[in-house]
């Protein structure tokens, strides 16, 4: 039994199982044009896995069967990276569901991303991006050297599309600790984020959602280096919160990776953690649509504690009051 599954039982929680699934997120592989010191899935230039033409359009088949899903919820890497981002976007959207894009800015700047700013407001996609503090000096320490220039300018240009600015082009912030610690209450560091990046750059932006960084990939073999791995886990089991578990992303939706195949979270994805039946992992072309995988158990790690310590985290951002 896991760290969490504890938990759960000494709160007087039973397993994890899923209700239908309403959020699809489809992560379309690992190329990134970033290597963040907190990424969970370990993306970089370097890697090349991405989405193929077959499972992108298996996925579109079974969201077509899914009448239930509402939210197709896109990562990466980078995702504007990925061939299969502009036919999943057009495709999902033309089903008539809501499309929301995870995407690290300073990508949009990039020559293969420049497209994407208009692409992305002309169907109505909602935008998620990574900006870990609103202080130029944590953001280029975790994410690099000119990081936090670039990201300014991307949301300069998000806003002049409208982006933020209560048109109905959402765009949302994420943040993440520099380092070992959870994030702190959201309502004041969203309000803290918007005080400063209105003064001191004129940028507006919709919700801000603090994440908590989970020990896996890359963020774990940076605490391992530091010699701080033990401690962090400490403070995840010690700051469970048991109000945070009805929220819990992986009780509402399902992921997909750049193979097909199944997951409960993104997190699980990075873990190669897969969804099982009877010990082996299912692929997209395993179900005959989405809904057929509610009411199923969900998989545990020790590192989901990281999901429901203080505040709690989802892709969403806080859960509850920490």
């Amino acid at each position: 039994m896991d760290r969490f599954q504890r938990c759960l039982e000494d709160a007087g929680l039973g397993p994890l199982s899923r209700a239908t699934p309403t959020t699809l997120q489809l992560n379309v592989g690992l190329t990134c044009n970033q290597a963040c010191h907190h990424c969970h899935v370990d993306s970089s230039p370097k890697r090349a896995e991405t989405m193929s033409l077959e499972v992108r359009e298996r996925v579109l088949a079974l969201l077509a069967e899914s009448p239930e899903v509402e939210l197709v919820d896109i990562t990466g890497g980078a995702p504007e990276l990925h061939e299969a981002l502009v036919p999943l976007v057009e495709g999902v959207r033309a089903l008539g569901k809501r499309v929301m894009v995870r995407s690290n800015l300073t990508v949009l700047l990039s020559p293969e991303g420049e497209r994407f700013p208009r692409f992305f407001a002309a169907q109505q996609v909602e935008l998620t991006c990574s900006l870990p503090c609103y202080l130029q000096d944590n953001v280029d320490r975790q994410r690099g050297k000119g990081v936090y220039d670039d990201s300014v300018r991307a949301l300069k240009l998000l806003n002049g599309l409208g982006y933020g600015q209560g048109t109905g082009l959402v765009l949302n912030l994420v943040y993440n600790p520099v380092g070992p610690s959870l994030p702190p209450a959201q309502p004041i560091l969203e309000r803290d984020y918007k005080q400063r990046l209105r003064d001191d750059h004129g940028i507006e932006f919709d919700s801000l959602f603090c994440l908590a960084n989970l020990p896996i990939a890359r963020f774990r073999e940076d605490l391992e280096r530091q010699g701080r791995l033990v401690e962090y886990q400490a403070l995840l089991g010690h700051s469970f919160n048991a109000e945070t578990v009805s929220g819990l992303m992986c009780r509402h939706q399902i992921s997909v990776n750049w193979e097909g195949r199944l997951f409960d979270c993104d997190f699980h994805v990075a873990a190669r953690a897969p969804n099982l039946v009877d010990g082996r992992p299912r692929t997209v072309f395993d179900v005959a649509r989405f809904a057929d995988l509610g009411g199923g158990a969900v998989r545990t790690a020790d590192y989901c504690l990281g999901c429901t310590a203080g505040a709690g985290s989802s892709c969403g951002g806080a859960l509850a009051e920490a």
